[in-house]
């Protein structure tokens, strides 16, 4: 089904708060201003000007994919309500997670774990791991996530181990390897731990040398590294032993706790209705806060609900394809230890 075109408004600029766990500012008020600039004041009284023309563009249509094998994925903040929940949940903090068995049955897969921990659907599995990796909270080439040296090898010879025991971490930590695995699992047939992976993010990755990679990583292009890293992980996701995946969640459950809402929201500009939505993301999916018509000023009432009413049911259709994704993923096997 082909939909709007959108364009994605990236309003990742860091604000001043006085403490980490300080609430999320909200829209107050958002406007459009004869210069093609958006004027959007916050609730903490602060006012930003915004040149729509100077930020990214997603520069394509955007199609809610029908065959419940792709994600539609906008960069946008996690929702200061659902935040919130997980703090009253009392989630351990970093340094309360022991690495031992005290706490608890531990699930089996990276999903499990993280499903098991944050909740929500796929997208915001994706996310929260984005989050993790882009904050420097996750690191996968810490200690634990090494393999140990050794000469020995299983009788008779497995499929995992003959991929993987060259590996130098528990996942592809390089490109040669992680694109070798992923052309591999192509050719099985056994992408299934991809399903869903926003396009861009797989791009990306089979169009990145190691060299480039590591340029990336010099320029401090956090958005690139972390997205590359996600495919990596994921690669490597059914290779993960027990300590493994209980570090991926110690420092998820971390870096969601320590969340520091220091960012102004995001805005998508929906430009077929000359509309600007800020929006967040909760454990049920995309959720819009405040609408703005670039025409308001010259359109009936009329009109701005009709508008409205479009946008709220395209953002619906997409948390419902996204689901159908989320859905297809725990039918799969991946809710169970190869």
């Amino acid at each position: 089904m082909k939909v709007p075109y959108i364009t994605i408004l990236l309003a990742f600029t860091s604000l001043i708060v006085n403490a980490q766990n300080a609430p999320q500012p909200t829209i107050s008020e958002m406007k459009w201003g004869l210069d093609y600039n958006l004027h959007v004041k916050l609730s903490n009284d602060t006012n930003y000007v915004m040149d729509v023309r100077g930020l990214y563009h997603t520069g394509k249509n955007l199609f809610i994919d029908t065959t419940d094998q792709s994600t539609t994925y906008y960069p946008v903040p996690l929702d200061n309500e659902f935040i919130q929940f997980l703090k009253d949940q009392k989630l351990k903090g970093q340094n309360e997670i022991k690495s031992d068995s005290t706490i608890g049955i531990q699930p089996k897969t990276l999903w499990g774990a993280l499903h098991g921990s944050i909740k929500g659907g796929y997208v915001h599995f994706i996310n929260c791991l984005i989050y993790t990796l882009e904050s420097n909270q996750l690191y996968l080439t810490d200690p634990i996530m090494k393999r140990p040296t050794s000469d020995w090898k299983p009788k008779p010879m497995t499929e995992s181990f003959r991929r993987t025991h060259k590996w130098e971490y528990y996942i592809p930590y390089n490109q040669k390897s992680a694109k070798k695995e992923y052309r591999k699992r192509k050719q099985d047939d056994d992408l299934k731990d991809l399903i869903g992976v926003p396009a861009n993010f797989l791009d990306l990755f089979l169009n990145t040398s190691q060299k480039q990679y590591e340029q990336y990583r010099k320029d401090q292009n956090k958005q690139f590294v972390s997205q590359i890293d996600l495919i990596r992980l994921l690669l490597g996701a059914k290779y993960l032993g027990k300590d493994q995946i209980q570090y991926i969640q110690s420092k998820v459950q971390t870096a969601i706790l320590r969340y520091n809402i220091n960012t102004l929201p995001s805005v998508i500009i929906f430009d077929d209705y000359n509309a600007a939505v800020s929006m967040t993301l909760d454990n049920t999916g995309y959720k819009i806060g405040y609408v703005v018509f670039r025409d308001q000023n010259s359109i009936s009432g009329e009109e701005t609900e009709m508008r409205f009413k479009k946008i709220e049911l395209l953002i619906k259709a997409v948390n419902d394809a996204n689901n159908r994704v989320f859905k297809k993923r725990l039918q799969g096997y991946y809710q169970k230890k190869p």
